[in-house]
């Protein structure tokens, strides 16, 4: 079956247009022809054979005999059959016809504009949800409605379904920045009253653990404000030449203690170094985010794999684990605020559920990408992508 694309509105508007205005001529001009053949066959059916047969020569060279041809006509047309008048009958037939024709016209006209007004009154209602806060109004699609007005549509309802989007995820980021921010603060708070009830004695310990929750809070508030400059579009970057591979071996180096107490290896690949247009220092957050995720969640007497490499893309830099890695279903949010993927992703295990939200910002702001992904032989695969090298 042939599929059927919607016209452009210059098109759609100029067809029905010119179709109406079109039919109406060639239907006056019609019935106006069909009158006056019907008349003159009438007439002529009904002449004597010698009256004809002089009327069809006159008609041919009305010059020969002009008087003839004048009787012959006022005899059997009548004698206002040519009356120049306002008010004759061709004046009156053609005015006839007019009145006749304009009920037609408007039927026609209104029954094409209808589409056109159908579709605008499904994006006025939907638009009228979204001022009520139904941000995921949809405007229904109309059949035979202008092109332009069906990608309005389309696009229109993209851009609410993508609001209802955001602004779930507001209402969820909302909820579990909530609870985020008040649980170190509550603790904070609760053993800072026990020691104004002398429940605990006020020494260096006690002191360690209410700012131990006060740094925690201090490095989510950080973290939220480094995201909201990002969603603004406003976070800086200080971007200069520099080797990623240089700053992946500085990050391993200063993760490396961590890494030797928990048992782990680490396997760093580089098949050529090249120079980049980076933020080392924003870039470095990124490696030590990968880096303290694989380390916290691939368990002991793991090994992570580590490669810097030119690709088709421009250039990319991988992080891979060997822990449990996530379940498939959990790749596509994992990216998203306050996510974690499974238990040991608790608050107590070190992750804030912002971290991979943090570098997700930080890759975008630099013009690339990240990504995850389940390798065969196991574990996990962070996969950054930047820019290709300076040349």
């Amino acid at each position: 079956m042939k599929k059927t694309h919607p016209q452009t509105l210059w098109r759609w508007l100029c067809v029905r247009i010119l179709t109406l205005a079109i039919g109406t001529v060639v239907l006056i001009a019609l019935c106006m022809w069909l009158r006056f053949t019907a008349q003159y066959l009438w007439i002529t059916w009904h002449m004597p054979p010698d009256v004809l047969k002089t009327f069809l020569i006159l008609r041919e060279n009305p010059q020969i005999d002009p008087a003839r041809f004048h009787q012959i006509v006022d005899s059997w047309w009548g004698i206002r059959y040519s009356d120049p008048s306002i008010a004759s009958a061709d004046w009156i037939t053609v005015g006839i016809l007019v009145l006749v024709t304009i009920p037609f016209i408007a039927y026609f006209g209104l029954r094409h504009a209808r589409p056109l007004s159908a579709q605008f009154s499904q994006l006025r209602r939907a638009a009228e949800s979204v001022t009520e806060g139904d941000f995921g109004a949809q405007a229904a699609l109309t059949p035979g409605a202008p092109a332009e007005l069906a990608h309005l549509a389309q696009n229109f309802n993209a851009m609410t379904r993508q609001l209802a989007r955001y602004d779930k995820e507001l209402r969820a980021s909302h909820v579990a920045m909530a609870h985020e921010l008040r649980s170190p603060l509550t603790a904070a708070m609760v053993r800072l009253q026990a020691l104004i009830d002398g429940v605990f004695t006020a020494d260096r310990r006690q002191h360690g653990l209410i700012m131990e929750q006060l740094s925690c809070l201090r490095r989510l508030i950080d973290e939220l404000h480094l995201l909201s400059l990002a969603d603004a579009g406003q976070l800086s970057l200080d971007t200069k030449p520099c080797n990623p591979a240089d700053l992946l071996r500085e990050r391993l180096l200063w993760i490396r203690p961590q890494l030797d107490a928990a048992g782990m290896r680490a396997e760093i690949g580089v098949t050529e170094n090249a120079l980049l247009n980076i933020d080392p220092f924003r870039l470095g957050q990124v490696l030590t985010i990968l880096l303290e995720n694989a380390l916290r969640y691939a368990g002991s007497g793991g090994r992570i794999m580590l490669s810097a490499r030119r690709c088709d893309e421009g250039y990319e830099i991988s992080v891979q684990d060997s822990g449990p890695g996530v379940p498939q279903a959990f790749l596509p949010i994992m990216f998203e605020r306050f996510t974690r993927g499974e238990a040991s992703r608790a608050r107590h295990s070190g992750g804030s559920g912002l971290g991979l939200s943090i570098a997700q910002a930080i890759c975008q702001a630099h013009g690339g990408a990240i990504a995850a992904s389940l390798p065969p032989e196991g574990g996990l695969r962070m996969r950054i992508l930047l820019p290709g090298p300076l040349s």
